[in-house]
């Protein structure tokens, strides 16, 4: 097989594991924290900080694949994702298991967003679109696969065989990184932004997991609101810092450009609501309506088939009636299909529920797709990586935003009733508040002008896009 097929195969192959890795857990969380004798919902640090240390790590994979060398990076990567599977399936406690998690959380956003330069770097011009298209393969076979194994795993066996399947993975993994991927380095590699990386650490992991520690039991809430000042005060000095540092490491200029704010400030807002989704969908079906995680997963893997439906009828919508059309409607429709998760009732039948995530699944990939196109529509090729990098740090941040929302309106609900018990009633509620939440982003694209992205839906032009965001496909699910 030639070079430029076979780095392309072992980057998506990389990116398979992160994004089943992903998928897989949200399945097997109620079993996870029974085994560790944990609060259910106290599991969403689980999610959050993985998805934490995504936001905070991914600015600076580029500029470590420059300055030490693409195949040293991605192969650290992986040692470090793998190691934190491993450890992770050797956890006793929800520390352990948190502490973990970040540190997969680091492999992951160095592994995939260096694969992805690998391929652009490589890669013959003319053979760019084929070896990107290997990338969407594990973004559409990871969300399917994902929930039902999870489940077939935690329903049969058990859930720390999750994390050891990434064990031979990421050994080939090394194996074929060491042997085929070229260590490419860039000459002139500009000052790392250490400054910049410590205040936007801090800030973003101040925010997200103070906000995840509200509604801990274990954890007084005066010192959940201590971490989220201190994560405020530090995005503040960031913003001061930013203003004043020729390249930082998350360009605020950037949100200047009409279409890149509203692409990834209102895309950020929807993805609050569709975060919270693998989060209450494996919790209700498991907790709720009694299913076993196989069943439950057999269910919530619906939601990733309307996702890759969509995939065949997205360009033709967008030219039909143009992207802020498009991104106005299709933003009330899909946070609906969202609220319709508070109609859930163990007697509803599972055709009906299936259908519903089905359809639910089309119109949120159809907002992510959109969105994610035209974030970059006016993005020049100099600004591309920058522009990458902010935009991948908004959707983890958003999406862990979101699980800890959700997590947030339980707790909440079953403290007003004073029982210490999940009921029913109490998901609708979160369905209904994440919905909310979602929705609130159409008013960043109602400030659009009607021409937005005219030429890019009428494919004029093809602006250097990366590829399709991985989470697009996990977070929908």
């Amino acid at each position: 097989m030639r070079s430029e097929r076979l780095v392309p195969l072992i980057v998506a192959c990389a990116l398979f594991m992160e994004q089943l890795d992903s998928t897989v857990i949200a399945t097997s969380l109620p079993a996870i924290a029974a085994d560790l004798q944990e609060d259910p919902i106290a599991l969403k640090l689980a999610l959050t900080s993985y998805l934490l240390s995504l936001a905070v790590f991914i600015p600076a994979s580029g500029w470590f694949a420059d300055r030490f060398g693409s195949r040293t990076v991605f192969r650290a990567a992986i040692v470090v994702f793998t190691a934190g599977s491993l450890l992770c399936g050797l956890a006793q406690a929800l520390p352990d298991f948190v502490a973990y998690r970040i540190l997969q959380g680091m492999g992951g956003a160095m592994m995939v967003p260096v694969g992805r330069l690998v391929i652009l770097r490589t890669v013959p011009k003319e053979e760019l679109v084929s070896a990107l298209a290997w990338l969407t393969i594990p973004a559409l076979l990871g969300p399917v696969i994902g929930p039902p194994l999870g489940g077939f795993i935690t329903t049969y066996f058990d859930w720390r065989y999750i994390f050891f399947l990434n064990l031979p993975i990421g050994l080939l993994g090394f194996v074929l990184v060491s042997r085929f991927i070229p260590d490419i380095r860039e000459p002139n590699v500009p000052p790392f932004d250490i400054r910049g990386m410590i205040l936007s650490g801090l800030g973003l992991a101040g925010l997200v997991f103070g906000f995840a520690l509200l509604g801990q039991h274990a954890v007084d809430a005066r010192f959940a609101f201590a971490i989220i000042g201190v994560g405020a005060v530090a995005m503040g000095f960031y913003v001061r810092h930013a203003r004043r540092t020729i390249k930082p490491i998350l360009d605020l200029a950037l949100l200047k450009i009409p279409t890149f704010f509203a692409g990834v400030v209102g895309a950020s807002l929807f993805r609050i609501g569709i975060g919270a989704l693998p989060f209450l969908l494996p919790l209700l079906l498991q907790l709720g309506f009694g299913l076993s995680p196989f069943a439950s997963g057999m269910i919530t893997f619906a939601s990733a088939v309307g996702a890759m439906t969509m995939k065949f009828t997205a360009a033709p919508i967008l030219r039909a009636f143009g992207f802020r059309r498009v991104l106005v409607v299709n933003c009330v429709i899909a946070s609906v299909f969202i609220a319709v998760g508070a109609l859930f009732r163990p007697d509803m039948p599972y055709l009906v529920l299936i259908g519903a995530l089905v359809l639910g699944g089309f119109f949120r990939s159809l907002q992510f797709t959109s969105t994610n196109a035209l974030s970059y529509a006016d993005v020049s090729s100099e600004q591309m990586s920058r522009a990458t990098s902010f935009a991948s740090v908004a959707q983890q941040v958003s999406i862990s935003t979101g699980v800890a929302v959700a997590a947030l309106v339980l707790d909440g609900m079953r403290g007003w009733r004073g029982d210490g018990t999940i009921a029913l009633g109490d998901f609708s509620v979160a369905f209904l508040v994440v919905a909310t939440i979602a929705v609130c982003s159409v008013f960043f694209f109602l400030r659009l002008p009607a021409d937005a992205g005219a030429e890019l839906a009428r494919g004029r032009v093809k602006p250097a896009v990366p590829p399709e965001t991985p989470g697009e496909f996990g977070s929908a699910a």
